[in-house]
């Protein structure tokens, strides 16, 4: 009997400790499905935490190039191909679903765009949309991202190029052989007797930000942007109008273009005066008046003119250059260019037209200031930045939307301009000549 209860106890032991085992091993089995369901919702939640989620599209046609924007909180990741016959630049998105912002896209094509033919959108696979965009012509895509600055998030953007880049020195050209051929039907005499040569002089004028870059804003909304292609292209037309000077504008649309794409184009002309046209801003709604700004390569003559000056030279990183793949030394070259020449004759240029400005608005300053401002950076081109009017001043906003406010800001900095002129006569070896 002894021995047979010992033996059944120990078979009661052995069978207690399989079950202890089995329980045991059910336990981690049941912990491990768990884990991979935790791993498994994580995996989830990460990817969906990772796909973008796109706000805003916005489309940028000009004849240099067209310009997509998307915008959203997190970076947009994509993968980009072209196809041919017919041509064709293909963005996969990394977005979780379709959203309206890109929806909407394809009606904002434009028949008159340049370089875009039409738009496509729709999702190709679980977590991708796909964007299909028709280019007309011989037209390459290049695209960046953009870092959140100011009150933009991340952007993606493409810019659809034209394979031969617009050549302001041919388009100068032509828009003054239209010119001739219009007087010479007018009967218009010619500025200079027959073996004589008469200086044309050539002014390029910079209407301030565009695009991605509204500038300052008033308080009805008045976009700064919009103010200064509005009085440029008054200035144009006046300046156009004079039968020995001649005009072009480094913006004749709502287009972003690079500050130092502005200074290249006056160099590209050969211009003989650089005027870039803003509408300033300032924390206080009090502030007013016109001011006029020309280089210093040392320190500005005032804070405000330092301010303005650092607020001015953010455009490209507002507008949206592409600087990505170059090294430090391009990148402070393009952002911060050298010039040692051509500062006396700016303030010479910028007090005529400082003066005339006086019979049109209060002055803000009655001197021109002077500050480090990139667009002011051309090494040979006297150049200046006329601040029209505060567009942060309710008043002055009011009349920066009027019409005939506009044309006399315009027609001020024209007599400005001829009196420097006047004064100092266009430089006499020049291939822009009359004959």
């Amino acid at each position: 009997m002894a021995g047979a209860g010992r033996r059944a106890l120990a078979a009661a032991g052995l069978v207690g400790r399989a079950r202890i085992r089995r329980h045991r091993a059910a336990r981690a089995a049941a912990g491990a499905h768990a884990g991979r369901l935790v791993l498994a919702l994580g995996a989830f939640l990460l990817l969906g935490s990772a796909q973008a989620q796109i706000l805003q599209s916005r489309l940028w046609p000009a004849r240099e190039y067209t310009r997509l924007t998307l915008e959203s909180k997190e970076e947009i990741k994509y993968t980009i191909f072209t196809v041919k016959d017919p041509a064709r630049v293909v963005l996969d998105l990394e977005v979780a679903d379709l959203p309206a912002a890109l929806s909407d896209l394809p009606a904002k094509v434009s028949a008159e765009d340049p370089h875009v033919q039409a738009l496509r959108v729709a999702k190709n696979r679980p977590g991708v949309v796909r964007l299909v965009v028709e280019v007309k012509g011989d037209g390459t895509p290049q695209v960046f991202s953009l870092p959140p600055i100011g009150e933009y998030g991340h952007r993606l953007v493409l810019d659809i190029q034209p394979a031969v880049p617009f050549d302001p020195l041919a388009a100068l050209i032509e828009e003054t052989e239209k010119k001739h051929a219009v007087q010479r039907d007018q009967d218009v005499p010619a500025p200079a007797e027959k073996g004589k040569v008469a200086r044309l002089a050539t002014i390029v004028i910079d209407a301030g930000h565009g695009g991605e870059d509204p500038g300052a804003r008033g308080r009805r909304g008045t976009r700064e942007k919009d103010v200064t292609l509005l009085i440029a292209k008054r200035l144009k037309a006046l300046v156009d109008a004079e039968p020995n000077l001649r005009a072009l504008l480094t913006r004749d649309g709502d287009f972003y273009l690079p500050l130092q794409a502005r200074v290249e184009r006056a160099k590209k002309v050969r211009a003989d005066l650089f005027v870039s046209v803003h509408a300033d801003a300032f924390v206080r709604p009090h502030a007013r008046g016109s001011s006029v700004f020309a280089l210093s390569e040392r320190r500005a003559t005032s804070e405000a003119a330092r301010f303005l000056a650092q607020r001015e030279n953010e455009s490209d990183l507002i507008g949206g250059v592409n600087l990505h793949g170059k090294d430090d030394y391009v990148k402070r070259t393009i952002l911060d260019l050298s010039q040692t020449a051509t500062i006396d004759y700016s303030l010479r240029l910028g007090n005529s037209v400082l003066k005339q400005l006086g019979t049109v608005n209060t002055l803000h300053k009655g001197r021109v200031e002077q500050a480090s401002f990139h667009v002011l950076k051309s090494p040979d081109i006297p150049s200046i930045l006329v601040e029209t009017a505060f567009i942060s001043n309710p008043e002055e906003e009011s009349k920066l939307n009027d019409q005939a406010y506009q044309d006399k800001l315009a027609r001020a900095i024209l007599a400005g301009i001829r009196d420097y002129f006047a004064k100092y006569p266009p430089r006499p070896a020049s291939a822009l000549v009359l004959n």
